[in-house]
């Protein structure tokens, strides 16, 4: 398999990729990435094929929900990124409540197939989700990571992210609320997004 890895705002045509990629995961839980976005009542409605539905439907909207990763021509991986009030799960949580009035972008979730975990997905997947909230105009781009310097962090918790991970692509710490979910944020502009090399869409593999 190639090792060049190009990521691609979620658009229509390319939903039978979204798909493929949260197929697996998705399932679990009947998630489909809505988790952060409905309430406790709607989770227990939409579980599954409802969420499914739901997404899709904001594929088809053109909201772009989320970010698909690809391996060589494979569909490997997916981030959720958005404005955060996109996400009104957020406020209800005692991790990611928020931190001050800054508009942000929240980067809710990372996944990657099975088969190109270690292969530098979630590095390119992190960094286009930057990209992206810079180029559609945000400032800020804050994420709510596990904290893996305090222990393993199993595959469950690992979608949101790893603090190693994030700090290396120039998050920072603003807030922690429990003891291993920091909130972390990143500045970006239009114009760092502007000057990005293509390698920062279509990445390398990075050991």
């Amino acid at each position: 398999m190639s090792d060049r890895i190009d990521v691609r705002p979620a658009r229509p045509d390319l939903w039978a990729d979204v798909e493929r990629v949260l197929g697996r995961g998705g399932q679990v839980r009947g998630c489909w990435c809505m988790w952060f976005r409905i309430s406790g009542s709607q989770r227990r409605q939409m579980s599954g094929e409802g969420n499914r539905l739901a997404l899709r439907e904001l594929v088809d909207g053109g909201r772009t929900p989320g970010l698909v990763a690809y391996r060589g021509p494979e569909p490997a991986g997916w981030c959720a990124v958005a404005p955060r009030q996109e996400f009104g799960a957020l406020d209800r949580s005692v991790v990611a409540k928020p931190v001050d009035d800054q508009p942000v972008w929240s980067l809710v979730c990372l996944y990657v197939v099975p088969g190109n975990r270690g292969q530098g997905v979630a590095r390119a997947l992190v960094r286009a989700a930057c990209e992206h909230a810079a180029v559609n105009g945000g400032t800020i781009v804050e994420a709510y990571p596990v904290d893996d310097a305090t222990g393993p962090v199993s595959s469950d918790a690992a979608y949101h992210g790893v603090v190693s991970l994030l700090r290396a692509e120039g998050f920072t710490e603003v807030a922690r609320r429990t003891p291993r979910r920091p909130v972390m944020r990143r500045e970006v502009s239009r114009a760092q997004a502007g000057r990005a090399r293509p390698a920062e869409l279509a990445a390398k593999r990075e050991g």
